[in-house]
């Protein structure tokens, strides 16, 4: 084996998200915008053959996938959406991240959960570039087929940030590519290592990192420096001494609200014009962010915490932000959400804690829909108006407009049914709801209004 050295953009990518606030600010928005704090969210849609959703067989798939969510990787010390998110930093930053599947009984591994299924989390410099090994295919961690299909990984049993341990212990095992899952971003036709998202604005944030610095080591030196004491003609001077001909030290203690009475003749104090703060630095700054936040496809806004703007502008902002954190959402979701998802129906089954109905339409079981995100609102009630009129006129149907708000249409309904319910039960009155109708104007109460 060659001796390791950490690829140079991943390790100062890492650099940057661990000590710039900036860096690491733009990779919080990121996950936060692709992932969220509850996840991917997952509606089965089981089908029957007559096309209809099976709600019994989607309820227990849902019943399992809530107790899996719990442990669902080998070190039980991570909930389902803090592995997902755990596992898109580190794609965004490293430009790839690595899970193995565990099914079934393995040696000395507890699932902790009723479908026996976990994940291990594995950092990409686990698996080998092509110029850390010295095998003669060159094929590095990831060995292909003619078609360039990956058919096994090799992997490092020892992390190589383990210094003493990887001194002693460098072999490798083989994972078969099916029980390895793979998320990277690719630029290219036929790349098969990931580049990290930060790759082309490294060099703007540690300048700007090095900018910031500098200023406010400059601000800081600024706010010590005081006044001096501008001395009058040479024959005005006298220098104090001492009993024995020597020069006395001068001692002038600042104090709020202080006057100089202890001036000598033809003395005067002056002060000390470091122009720090920068004015321009705040202009400089918020130029240099933009750049940053084209480059790594973030939200100026939420990078540089700039909320400044016309409602307008900030909806114009977010609508073309939300089509690139959707892209991003559907490549990971893609990679890692829906094969996670469908191997554990496939463990589900297998394990006997599902039963599929004879009524099943072949190959429906897995199926589901993956919710991401939802675009925030700006104005909430401009919002509600138009998702109201889009449904009253069959542009957009109830359960679209929930799933785009985060949410499942079936349990929101079984909630908003009991809570009723539950208000009725009370002696509570239902009231219908307070949001104001829009009801479009004629032409004769436009021409009116004006």
């Amino acid at each position: 084996l060659a001796r390791l050295q950490s690829p140079p953009i991943r390790t100062q990518a890492r650099d940057l998200d661990r000590n710039h606030d900036l860096a690491r600010g733009a990779l919080t928005v990121m996950v936060n915008n692709i992932v969220g704090p509850s996840g991917i969210g997952i509606e089965p849609q089981p089908r029957s053959v007559s096309g209809e959703i099976l709600d019994d067989l989607a309820q227990q798939l849902l019943f399992l996938w809530r107790d899996w969510c719990r442990f669902p990787e080998v070190t039980l010390s991570h909930s389902w959406p803090g592995t997902q998110r755990l596992m898109c930093r580190t794609w965004l930053r490293d430009g790839e991240a690595f899970a193995q599947l565990l099914e079934g009984a393995v040696v000395h591994l507890n699932h902790g959960t009723k479908v026996p299924l976990s994940l291990e989390m594995i950092e990409p410099d686990l698996i080998p570039t092509e110029n850390e090994l010295a095998f003669s295919d060159q094929n590095g961690g990831i060995l292909r087929n003619a078609w360039g299909q990956p058919y096994a990984y090799r992997v490092y049993k020892v992390h190589p940030g383990d210094t003493f341990a990887w001194r002693n212990n460098r072999d490798i095992k083989i994972i078969p590519a099916e029980r390895m899952l793979h998320l990277r971003r690719v630029d290219r036709i036929g790349q098969s290592r990931g580049i990290s998202e930060l790759a082309s604005v490294i060099t703007r944030l540690e300048d700007l990192r090095d900018y910031e610095e500098s200023e406010r080591i400059a601000a800081k030196i600024a706010a010590s420096m005081a006044a001096y004491i501008k001395k009058g003609a040479p024959d005005l001077y006298t220098q104090e001494t001492d009993a024995e001909g020597e020069p006395t030290p001068r001692d002038m203690r600042f104090r709020p609200g202080m006057i100089f009475d202890d001036l000598l003749p033809g003395e005067e104090i002056g002060t000390i014009d470091t122009s720090r703060p920068n004015t321009n630095l705040q202009s400089h700054r918020d130029g240099q962010l933009r750049a940053v936040a084209a480059g790594v496809g973030g939200s100026y806004s939420s990078i540089s915490r700039n909320y400044n703007g016309t409602y307008s502008a900030q909806r114009q902002e977010l609508i073309e932000q939300w089509t690139h954190y959707q892209a991003l959402t559907e490549s990971f979701t893609s990679q890692f959400v829906q094969p996670v998802w469908e191997r554990f129906v496939s463990l589900a089954v297998m394990s006997g804690l599902v039963k599929p109905p004879a009524e099943l339409m072949e190959g429906t079981i897995d199926d589901a829909l993956f919710v991401g995100q939802t675009m925030p609102w700006i104005d909430p009630l401009k919002e509600a108006e138009a998702n109201e009129v889009l449904e009253r006129n069959c542009y957009k149907s109830g359960p679209e407009i929930i799933r785009a708000r985060g949410g499942n249409p079936r349990e929101t309904v079984l909630q908003e049914a009991n809570w009723r319910k539950s208000k009725t039960d009370n002696g509570i009155e239902d009231q219908a709801p307070t949001v104001p109708r829009f009801e479009p104007q004629t032409q004769g109460q436009q021409n009116a209004n004006q």
